[in-house]
C-alpha cells in the first residue's frame, strides 16, 4: 500500500511540475512579471516536494528489501520469485495506470477545447 501511495505521489508531482514548466515556457516575452514569479515559485516548491518524495521512495525501498529478506526465509524459491515479480509489476502497473489516466484527462481536455472552438 505504501509503495502505491509513493509511486502515485511521485507521478503526480512529476506531472504537476511538467505542467508548470510547460506553462513557464509558454509565457511570452510580454507576460506579466507576477505570472512568471508565481510560476517559478510553484516550480521551486514542486521540485522540493519531488525530492522529498524521492527520499520517501528510497525509504520505502529499504523497507521493501527488509520485508523481502524476511519473506525469503519463509517462502520456497518458486513462491519467493512470484512474490518479487508481484511487487515489481505492481509498481510498474501503477505507473502505467497513472500515465493512461493522464492521457485520458489530456484527451478530454483537448476535446473540450475543440468543441468550444467550434
Amino acid at each position: 500500500g505504501d509503495l502505491d501511495k509513493v509511486v502515485n505521489l511521485l507521478l503526480s508531482l512529476s506531472g504537476r511540475l511538467a505542467r508548470v514548466e510547460n506553462a513557464l515556457n509558454a509565457l511570452g516575452p510580454h507576460a506579466a512579471s507576477e505570472d512568471k514569479v508565481a510560476l517559478r515559485e510553484k516550480q521551486r516548491l514542486l521540485a522540493e516536494q519531488l525530492e522529498d518524495a524521492k527520499e520517501l521512495r528510497e525509504h520505502v525501498g529499504r523497507r521493501e528489501e527488509a520485508v523481502g529478506a524476511m519473506v525469503a526465509r519463509y517462502l520456497p524459491p518458486e513462491q519467493l520469485q512470484d512474490y518479487r515479480h508481484f511487487v515489481k509489476m505492481k509498481s510498474a502497473l501503477t505507473a502505467e495506470q497513472r500515465e493512461l489516466d493522464e492521457k485520458i484527462k489530456l484527451g478530454q481536455e483537448q476535446l473540450r477545447c475543440l468543441r468550444e472552438s467550434l
